[in-house]
């Protein structure tokens, strides 16, 4: 009790002199958690330009323009609205909302939300309105360009909305749909007088695209949003290029209401007095005959080209400046683009779903899981930026990286790839959960995972000296040693890359997983990209942490003991001595050290890991095995023969590659599947009726491990990946349960579709919404694809000689 209520002192001490003297936020706020709202639907914008969050009631509701800094504001003005006219005549209009605002009261709000529907299939998104007394049905399609495998159009910030119109009626309708913006995102910035609006018109290759650009001038990463439409034939476009959107509005409802058109004014708009806020409307509109069809097509676009993070040190440009510049001036190409392009997305996005969703004997609430939990991909505060021009190897590798040879050619064609470790955890690349989330990026990004791992490899060969103090033991010492690996690559309130480990908590150079979870993830890559380059340059790094992590085999038994302390990604669940957790992520580490040097050729370093590797097998199976599971750790403490959920991650990595077979069994497949069903059994089965996953800890009789915060919690990152382990041992029926109670709690009873956390308790509370590690739900996807396919992975990849 003293050394927490120690922990809680000097954790307040930071924050007062964070939030309120320095006045950032702090990068995990125990005392200000982000309040749940139960209003998220599908995120708008590709890789790494910063993303809006559209609510599924339709309102612009979470905000991350700046990079890896989050607004959570539904700004009210940011609407779609509905005008039919027959016969010369407005006979309906209607804005698209359920609100009732005290704002903009000249227009007519309150749709009855019993007349719409919404659907999400990330990174689409379909709302049904079907208009009340109007014979008339819109259906909007919502497209961002989220494509795996592709590394330009995947990195745009836009997003298209579709409006499929069909006529019930027995005569022809005028439809117009118009989309009203606010200049900026709710903040007080909106306020600071400077912002202006302009109409522009973009056209290439016979195909035009017209609208409003509203130019966003802050001191610090100023930005231009575009709202657009495209013109065709029957379609015409119009605009309105400013409107105050704190007043009553009624003159941009008399405008639309008098002929379903807006007015057009030229000219560009003055800008905003301080305190002012300005805002602009386009306007697609068509004839639809009777018992047609007609599509209006409208765009957002977003351009913040030149960022700076928090510290403002170094300018940054954006991955999709390599294609549309970086002179801020980029947003009516984007939406031209975004506009003529949408329906090629679309085919590559149906390709790439259609596969899986036609597939009969996956159900229903996997399908939707799978998809949906790839928003946090472009929503988890990622970041995706180029090199500067000037770049060379050596500003890269810092003093001691030169060994990687091809660092620089491949972060100079991929860019560098950053996310959050979650929205309220806000540490970039959090590497142990970053493990578990992987499989998600290697699937479907392939290179931005390679891109990851060299800049994790240069920050290991590398330190950083400086001194701090840890909060939870408040002892202090130096941010980084050299040949391990970094909890995290920084964060975005200061300078990513330049400064890591934000993470104040622990000083994770003595975390047992770490260096393992690198070493894996290697190994694992170089399986499924077969790129040989990669595994030669990452071999000495290899090395190098785990000749730094023998140290931890305190007794030279082949296996790495825990210190007694939260030493790895469970940070307030104390381990001491041998673990299952650790010890197996060793063991797995271990053999696939002894499979890159086979591969690579180097011999000695096969023979001495095969050496290890025998006597920790022995040692891990006469520690911690049963008779049924694994024991939590070989303490002998009251705790010590928990059941973790968690046991079997190093079997999970090694059926992942191809090696929990043959020569390379590390575990007995008899023991696996048995803690396998075991945990099923007690930790899914005998928690919550066996409706909400797998808890993290259970006792052998049955009663939820209390001992620690989070053996008591429900990790839905961990659930995914103890289902494809389930999936790998053959136990399919048991892995697809087990993942089902992370899904319906998470999507359908707690309502948190788009923003799931990282915990939640049997209870209904939760831990840190819109969080990384359920991106591991991808590793049950190969899994079923190793099992369809019957051939993994070449149990004998190619050989690579070391030295080229």
């Amino acid at each position: 009790l003293l050394s927490y209520l120690s922990f809680l002192c000097r954790y307040f001490r930071w924050w007062y002199k964070k939030t309120r003297i320095e006045k950032k936020s702090a990068f995990i706020d125990l005392l200000c958690a982000v309040p749940l709202q139960q209003i998220y639907g599908c995120p708008l914008g590709g890789i790494g330009g910063g993303t809006i969050t559209r609510g599924w009631r339709g309102e612009f509701c979470r905000w991350q323009l700046n990079p890896g800094l989050y607004h959570y504001e539904t700004v009210i003005a940011d609407q779609f609205t509905v005008c039919l006219r027959c016969k010369g005549q407005t006979v309906y209009q209607q804005v698209l909302s359920v609100e009732r605002p005290s704002t903009l009261q000249g227009w007519n709000w309150g749709y009855c939300g019993h007349y719409a529907f919404y659907h999400a299939l990330y990174p689409r998104a379909w709302t049904v309105y079907e208009l009340p007394g109007q014979n008339v049905v819109l259906t909007c399609r919502q497209v961002s360009p989220v494509i795996p495998h592709d590394y330009k159009d995947s990195s745009l910030p836009v997003g298209v909305f579709i409006w499929e119109v069909e006529n019930g009626r027995d005569e022809e309708v005028d439809v117009s749909i118009m989309f009203s913006l606010q200049n900026g995102t709710g903040t007080k910035e909106d306020r600071s007088g400077g912002h202006w609006n302009e109409p522009f018109a973009f056209e290439k290759e016979g195909e035009r695209v017209a609208g409003v650009l509203l130019h966003h001038c802050t001191r610090v990463n100023p930005f231009t949003f575009a709202i657009s439409a495209r013109e065709k034939a029957g379609t015409g476009v119009t605009h309105l290029t400013a409107f105050n959107p704190a007043g009553s509005g009624r003159e941009v409802w008399q405008d639309l209401l008098q002929d379903g058109r807006l007015d057009s004014p030229a000219g560009k708009s003055s800008p905003t007095e301080k305190g002012e806020v300005t805002a602009a409307a386009v306007c697609a509109s068509c004839r639809v005959p009777a018992h047609g069809h007609r599509t209006l097509e409208l765009a957002l676009a977003w351009d913040m080209p030149r960022i700076h993070f928090g510290s403002k040190e170094k300018l940054h440009l954006r991955r999709y400046t390599r294609f549309f510049g970086s002179g801020g001036d980029a947003a009516p190409a984007l939406s031209h683009h975004a506009l003529t392009h949408y329906e090629e997305w679309e085919k590559k996005i149906e390709e790439w779903q259609k596969p899986i969703l036609e597939n009969s004997q996956l159900p229903s609430w996997y399908k939707s899981a799978l998809f949906n939990e790839l928003y946090f991909m472009t929503d988890g505060g990622t970041i995706w930026v180029e090199l500067p021009p000037d770049c060379c190897a050596e500003d890269l590798q810092g003093p001691a990286g030169a060994g990687l040879s091809h660092l620089l050619p491949v972060l100079r064609e991929y860019g560098r790839f950053a996310y959050l470790e979650g929205q309220e955890y806000r540490m970039y690349n959090t590497y142990d959960v970053h493990f578990y989330a992987s499989f998600a990026l290697v699937m479907l990004w392939p290179k931005l995972q390679i891109s990851l791992q060299y800049d994790i490899a240069v920050t290991v060969l590398n330190e950083d000296v400086q001194p701090r103090q840890y909060l939870m033991c408040g002892q202090t010492a130096q941010v980084k040693l050299k040949n391990v690996v970094p909890h995290d690559i920084g964060d975005p309130d200061d300078e990513p890359w330049q400064r890591v480990n934000a993470y104040l908590m622990h000083d994770t150079a003595d975390w047992k997983d770490l260096n393992l979870k690198f070493v894996l993830q290697v190994y694992r890559d170089y399986c499924l990209t077969h790129d040989s380059l990669y595994l030669r340059d990452m071999w000495p790094v290899c090395q190098a942490v785990m000749e730094s992590e023998l140290k931890f085999d305190t007794d030279n038994d082949g296996l790495i003991e825990n210190g007694g302390f939260a030493d790895q990604t469970y940070d307030a669940w104390v381990v001491n001595g041998a673990s299952a957790y650790c010890g197996g992520l060793w063991l797995a580490a271990v053999c696939t050290m002894c499979k890159m040097a086979e591969v690579l050729g180097d011999a000695e370093i096969q023979q001495k890991y095969t050496d290890i590797l025998s006597k920790g097998k022995e040692a891990f199976e006469r520690m911690l095995w049963n008779g049924k599971y694994y024991n939590y750790d070989s303490s002998g403490s009251d705790t010590s023969v928990s059941i973790m959920s968690d046991q079997c991650a190093g079997q999970w990595f090694l059926g992942a590659c191809g090696l929990d077979q043959g020569e390379f069994e590390v575990f007995p497949k008899s023991h696996v599947v048995s803690a396998l069903k075991t945990i099923f059994e007690k930790n899914v089965m005998s928690f919550a009726g066996g409706t909400m996953g797998a808890v993290n800890g259970m006792t052998p009789d049955g009663v939820p491990d209390t001992s620690s915060v989070q053996s008591n919690e429900v990790w839905i990152g961990v659930v995914y990946a103890l289902a494809a382990t389930m999936i790998q041992e053959g136990l399919v029926e048991e892995g697809f349960h087990t993942a089902e109670g992370c899904y319906r709690t998470v999507w359908e009873r707690l309502g948190m579709a788009f923003q799931t956390p990282e915990a939640y308790r049997e209870k209904k509370v939760y831990r840190s919404l819109a969080y990384m590690r359920p991106l591991s739900i991808w590793s049950m996807q190969l899994a079923l694809e190793r099992r369809a396919s019957r051939s993994p992975v070449p149990l004998q990849p190619p050989q690579v000689p070391i030295q080229p």
